[in-house]
């Protein structure tokens, strides 16, 4: 076997033997068994038949009624999901809320009026 040196080995030859082994066998196919390599569980192949996009749309037509049902039972399901806040959060979040938009306009009506006089005073107005 031919020795190849890595970035950082000593040269030790039996560790190249090693690595050359374990390529050789994760390379190694046969001509009926394609060869994986990663994708894991989230990879699905596609095969013909019942999962086609025509078959799924047979089965979920509905008239409009019933698509209307649907999405307000979904609304409804994920309204379940939420966490709502107590009395004291909402009404804590509420006064920061509203502090927090007073303070901003306070200083965007100050900065207005600071420009205002200065354009006028800049121009002679």
């Amino acid at each position: 076997m031919a020795e190849r040196n890595r970035p950082g080995d000593a040269g030790d030859p039996a560790d190249d033997e090693v690595f050359e082994d374990a390529v050789a066998e994760d390379e190694i196919d046969d001509e009926d068994e394609p060869v994986s390599r990663g994708g894991g569980a989230a990879v699905k192949e596609r095969t013909k038949g019942s999962d086609s996009p025509k078959a799924k749309k047979e089965t979920r037509r509905t008239g409009i009624f019933g698509r209307i049902g649907g999405f307000f039972r979904e609304v409804v399901s994920e309204l379940r999901k939420v966490i709502w806040p107590t009395r004291k959060e909402l009404l804590t979040y509420t006064t920061i809320v509203v502090v927090f938009v007073t303070i901003m306009t306070a200083i965007v009506a100050v900065l207005d009026y600071g420009f205002g006089k200065g354009i006028l005073w800049a121009f002679g107005g």
